[in-house]
């Protein structure tokens, strides 16, 4: 997938802090249908606060203020449920505490479910509280609490009920059990700590504050603040520690919820180890959750990682927001499943075996989504609208609106009919691309002009069926057309295994034909209308496991984890089946293959025979990439075995391992910060499975590299694998591919949004066979001086810093160091070398800085020529009243009359900007900073800052082809060279005094918080919105747009990686049949997940001959140029007009004839070298030429590419 510039989150608005009345309104209209399909576009910022609390019109009476003294001076339970109070906080789930200090009565714990460790006496509670990371077994009992009196103490928290029939319901049933607990085994393991570096031990919830944003940075974009701070007040239980809940537990702890108890009562047998990457040969016997504890603890210091051996009780259950079930037999799952929909705790069911595998969600009675699909509120600017009873809005001719029938839009800025100005959320009808309706506006005022139509997320409840309901009137989330008819088969078939096992005691006999055809006629007295085939293959299979089907199911079950927390994105009602029977040898399994070896593949075994592990283990493959979607591939590859006998993984990455990495980047750890990818990720799969072997580099792919990724090195290989986050490096892998005929699993994420791409040699096309469209650039005019949005300021910022801070400085450090600069300026195109050179003058002689001082002087002079000069100027060309050629105001539509700022050393954004941009100019220039903002206060005023007045003559263009013109319409002759002497004059004259000079060029790196960099730009782009009255962004939203974030989670890096090494698998076995290949798409926001077939190779033909992108011509070389033309008319037939190599012409049937003479004797590699003058590496074993051809009868026809061996 083309990585694609993020889009921008939606900062709500703050609430105010005091208690208030509000009505949370959907009079208007009915919320969306569950089954709606949603535009694929993921949240890049915080939650909508809009009508949280469903689609009834309920009053509620709650403040900030009032909910968090009350939880101070109680230490109040709270319900289970997430609750958004007026200021945006949150509190959570039975067994966590508001923040505030703890009662002196509370005791030892404050809370029904939690109570503090003792270290010295190893007491401890069944909910897990972390002490250190070496387990402990303890015995437990809690004593009872009175639940009652929290209650009323808490009133106005339980008050607020928005949709919630089922949260009261909940609270009721705890508080009038006793809690007493039953006694049972709890290993206990994590070094957990919150954000703010304290222990979690008090199960204090946390604040805006406490979200660590350098950790959960790109999951941040995705979730929202909102939604992290519902995650990060959940309890989850996950019951069923092998390969599936391995990987939801991963994930969700990487997630950042409270806490996680892992709960099994099986102990690992060597089967695990094909995909319970977390244990080893020495864990067999042990119980799994304890054996995987410590080590899923290590993944997020964050949350309480804790393992459960004992009974599932209701009374044990009662303190978890979700229960997650991978490994229960069919009458466990029904007695917690009624439990929970009783209790209003959100459960999830989800199974994988061999090749199949299901989830099932019920999230209880109404269960409140408050964004469904996570694409950021559109927001359109308005041309009219009319006063009539259709109420129809026209949007501006530049852009169309994309709204759909049923969304909610509410308005802002309108002239005239200002009734509308943030009114309650109105439904609308969509019209056309540039219009809708909102229904009767003949009572409002007339309009005059102006106005934005913002879309407003609106809150949706949904009613979830209880598991026994839900079982006979299933409703399926289709994955894959193609097998229209499985999730019907496969319901019949999971439920069947079920009561299999229960009569035989165990599943049935890996491709035993016998229990196979016992298992069908079992299903078949269910539904005599089933897949037969499809049934027949599970039976044969579902004995096994392998990893990237729990690693892609674990993704999607994890994902569904995060939204039962938080209501943020559409949740899966209420089936989810999927197989990957493709992935089997064609001809099937001998039952002998498929028997255990006592292997830790034994159970990958079981569904693919040993055969296809010996090829596994043979194979080569290079994985291009270690970062989110690199980590998983490793894990992946190496659990199933590839390159574990003759084979081997090869990785390469050249970054170093940065925390905002460890959100997503599952193979690191805190201690790995500033090492290199690459190798950690190697031996962090070593450790996984200690037979694979692996090669690690730290360079990047391309060119400069080809001395080691070179032609004997792709020819070594049996496939690649790309995780890469560029489209140039993704191109230049696939044509390197192509070329060495290399197999290629293309795979990318954006937020919950993910692509898998196969590329199979003389099959399929190639990942550069097609193109997204190019990304939508702002307009120069819009940024220069008519920005309407905050993208429009950010990238001025942005552009700024570069210009200032980057390139400015980077051309005054070439001319100091670089004798030859001078002489490679003068020969550019146009005005260039002007600009260059006045850059470098203005850095080294008009606004040097000697000292902290002088940094201060230009800041302050930089804030007023941008905030106050230019934009007076603007005003004096363009005044407020100013009136087109047509009669309109000048100033309406996209054009934002602005208005100057008058610096105050008091305004906190004015002081922000000086105090970055002079400690920016003093790196910049080697000075010592000053970082206290009081002595930069001091010093900005003494600074005096000359009058403004207005030039007449300026020129400012106001619309983009003119501006656009402007900026190209300069050539060398227009250069005053008078001015360029003049320069160069004293640039020489400063060489020759020996004034010693340092000028250091700033690169820009978004992730640092203490480089001033960010700081820059959030100042700059808000001073700038603040001249054209535009909202301003925070630091969180400015970083992703002016820093181009790709929002990022966990939960889709798994599904995708998953996915990939499905096909991977098959181009092992050998496949090579277009319909045994996936290309899939998925977004787990929605839910949705496709998977089509590739596209074929497009066919070209000459003299009939069909080629495509793979077929190439094959020379043997050496041959003169001569000699190679000869060959082409002689044998194929084709007479060479023209021939090259690279960017380089070799030969054209144009070339003068003197030239041609001189070049047709020479040896092909001669050629090269004389035209390209370069050489011709020792490494490099064959060249690439690219010919145009014309056939016998003189018509050009196209042809492949030659591939010219050098002997």
């Amino acid at each position: 997938m083309s990585s694609s510039s993020p889009t921008a989150d939606q900062n709500s608005s703050a609430e105010p802090p005091a208690a208030k009345k509000r009505k949370l309104l959907a009079s208007t209209g009915a919320a969306p249908s569950l089954s709606e399909n949603n535009k694929n576009n993921t949240d890049n910022g915080e939650d909508s606060h809009n009508n949280e609390c469903g689609v009834e019109e309920i009053d509620v009476d709650v403040s900030f203020e009032k909910a968090g003294e009350s939880a101070e001076k109680a230490n109040v339970i709270v319900p289970s449920h997430s609750v958004s109070l007026s200021g945006g906080d949150i509190v959570d789930s039975v067994g966590s505490t508001c923040t505030g200090e703890k009662s002196e009565k509370s005791g030892s714990g404050s809370d029904s479910t939690l109570s503090s460790v003792k270290k010295e006496s190893g007491q401890s509670d069944q909910s897990g509280v972390s002490v250190s990371c070496e387990s402990v077994v303890a015995e437990e009992k809690t004593e009872s609490k009175n639940l009652v009196e929290v209650e009323e103490k808490n009133s106005q928290v339980n008050n607020f009920a928005t949709t919630s029939a089922s949260i009261c319901e909940r609270n009721n049933k705890v508080n009038n059990s006793n809690g007493n607990k039953t006694n049972s085994q709890v290993v206990y393991a994590g070094n957990n700590q919150m954000a703010g570096g304290n222990p979690t031990n008090d199960s204090r919830s946390r604040g805006a504050s406490d979200i660590d944003e350098s950790l959960y940075s790109r999951q941040l974009y995705v979730l929202g603040h909102d939604a992290m701070r519902r995650m990060a007040n959940s309890d989850i239980l996950l019951s069923g520690i092998g390969g599936l809940g391995l990987e939801i537990a991963k994930n969700v702890i990487l997630g950042g919820v409270k806490s996680i108890t892992l709960h099994d009562k099986e102990n690992c047998t060597i089967r695990d180890l094909a995909s319970q990457f977390y244990l080893s040969e020495s864990d067999v016997g042990r119980n799994r959750a304890e054996a995987s504890c410590n080590q899923l603890a290590e993944l997020n210091n964050y949350v309480r990682t804790t393992a459960y051996t004992g009974e599932l009780t209701e009374d044990f259950l009662r303190q978890f927001r979700v229960v997650v079930l991978t490994d229960s037999d069919d009458t466990e799952q029904h007695r917690i499943a009624k439990f929970a929909h009783e209790n209003g705790i959100a459960l999830i069911i989800a199974e994988t075996h061999g090749l199949f595998a299901k989830i099932f969600c019920d999230f209880g009675e109404n269960f409140t989504i408050y964004d469904q699909d996570g694409a950021q509120p559109i927001s359109t600017m308005i041309a009219s609208i009319t006063h009539d009873s259709q109420g129809v809005i026209t949007c501006l001719d530049e852009t169309r609106h994309g709204l759909n029938d049923g969304d909610y839009v509410t308005f802002s800025e309108v002239q005239g009919m200002t009734e509308l100005n943030g009114c309650e959320p109105i439904k609308i009808s969509v019209l056309g691309p540039y219009t809708f309706s909102i229904g009767d506006t003949s009572q409002f005022s007339e309009y005059v002009s102006g106005g934005i139509a913002t879309q407003v997320k609106m809150p949706k409840v949904v009613n979830f069926k209880p598991l026994e309901v839900a079982e006979k009137e299933p409703e399926f989330l289709v994955s894959d057309f193609a097998k229209f008819d499985h999730p019907t088969s496969l319901h019949i078939a999971f439920s069947a295994l079920h009561k299999y096992i229960e009569q035989v005691g165990k599943p049935p006999r890996p491709w035993n034909e016998e229990d196979a055809q016992k298992f069908l006629q079992m299903c078949k007295s269910v539904n005599e209308d089933i897949n037969e085939n499809a049934v027949l293959l599970f039976a044969k299979t579902c004995a096994g496991n392998t990893c990237p089907i729990d690693a892609a199911i674990g993704g999607f079950v994890a994902q569904e984890v995060l939204k039962a927390c938080t209501g943020k994105f559409t949740p899966i009602y209420q089936w989810l089946y999927y197989d990957a029977i493709e992935c089997l040898p064609a001809n099937g399994v001998e039952e002998a293959d498929a028997q255990p070896i006592g292997s830790r593949y034994d159970a990958q075994i079981a569904i693919f025979g040993k055969n296809f592990q010996d090829k596994l283990g043979d194979a080569r493959y290079f994985i291009v990439g270690a970062g989110a979607i690199g980590c998983e591939l490793l894990k992946n590859f190496a659990m199933i075995g590839v390159g574990a006998r003759n084979g081997e993984i090869v990785i390469t990455d050249m970054d170093l391992i940065e925390k905002s990495n460890l959100n997503r980047q599952f193979l690191f750890r805190p201690h790995d910060v500033q090492k290199p990818k690459a190798k950690t990720a190697g031996n962090a799969i070593k450790k996984m499975n200690p037979e694979t072997k692996v090669t690690a580099y730290e360079l990047r792919v391309g060119p400069e590299t080809e001395k080691v990724f070179s032609e004997e090195f792709f020819g070594k290989l049996n496939g690649v694998a790309n995780a890469l986050d560029n489209v140039d490096a993704r191109i230049y892998m696939d044509r390197k591919c192509v070329f060495n005929r290399l197999p290629l699993v293309e795979s990318g994420t954006l937020g919950t949004m993910g692509n898998v791409q196969v590329i199979v040699p003389f099959l399929t096309e190639s990942y550069s066979s097609s193109q997204d469209p190019p990304e939508k650039s702002i307009p120069i005019c819009t940024l220069k001086n008519f920005p309407n949005a905050i993208e429009h300021t950010l990238q001025w910022a942005r552009d700024m810093f570069e210009g200032v801070f980057t390139q400015s400085p980077e051309n005054a450090a070439q001319y100091l160091s670089d004798p030859n600069f001078i002489e490679r300026i003068i020969k550019l195109q146009g005005i260039r070398p002007l600009e260059i050179l006045e850059s470098v003058k203005k850095a080294l002689v008009d606004e040097r800085s000697t000292d902290f001082l002088d940094c201060v002087k230009w800041a302050r002079n930089h804030w007023e020529e941008h905030y106050a000069n230019q934009i007076k100027q603007l005003l004096y060309n363009f005044p407020p009243d100013q009136i087109t050629s047509s009669g309109q105001p000048f100033w309406s539509g996209p054009k934002r009359c602005p208005q100057p700022l008058l610096f105050d050393i008091n305004d906190d954004l004015h002081l922000d900007y000086i105090h970055a941009a002079a400690n920016l100019r003093a790196e910049m220039y080697g000075i010592e900073q000053v970082r206290d903002r009081q002595q930069v206060a001091e010093l900005v005023k003494e600074v005096k800052v000359a009058e403004f007045k207005p030039r007449s003559g300026v020129k400012i263009e106001t619309n983009e082809s003119a501006a656009a013109a402007a900026a190209n319409n300069y050539d060398s002759a227009d250069v005053d060279q008078d001015r360029v002497n003049k320069i160069l004059t004293e640039l020489k004259a400063l060489r020759e005094s020996k004034t010693p000079l340092v000028v250091k060029p700033l690169e820009f790196e978004k992730d640092d918080d203490n480089n001033f960099h960010m700081d820059f730009i959030v100042a700059a782009s808000n001073l700038r919105a603040a001249n054209y009255k535009i909202p301003p962004a925070d630091r969180h939203k400015s970083k992703l747009i002016a820093g181009k974030i790709i929002p990022a989670i966990a939960t889709t890096t798994s599904l995708v990686s998953g996915l990939a090494v499905l096909e991977v698998m098959k181009l092992i076995s050998g496949h090579s049949d277009m319909d045994k290949f996936k290309n899939a798409f998925a977004n787990l926001a929605l839910p949705f997940i496709a998977f089509s077939e590739p596209m074929p190779a497009a066919k070209n033909s000459y003299y009939g001959k069909e080629w495509t992108l793979w077929d190439r011509f094959e020379v043997a070389g050496e041959l003169t140029l001569q000699e190679f033309l000869d060959y082409f008319e002689k044998k194929e037939k084709l007479q060479i007009t023209m021939l090259s190599q690279g960017v380089s012409m070799l030969y054209s049937f144009f070339m003068p004839k003197a030239k041609c003479a001189e070049r047709l004797p020479l040896p092909m590699t001669e050629v090269v070298r004389r035209v390209s003058r370069k050489r011709i590496e020792s490494h490099e074993r064959s060249l690439v030429f690219e010919i145009c051809c014309n056939d016998e009868d003189g018509e050009d026809v196209e042809v492949p590419y030659v591939r010219y061996t050098i002997p």
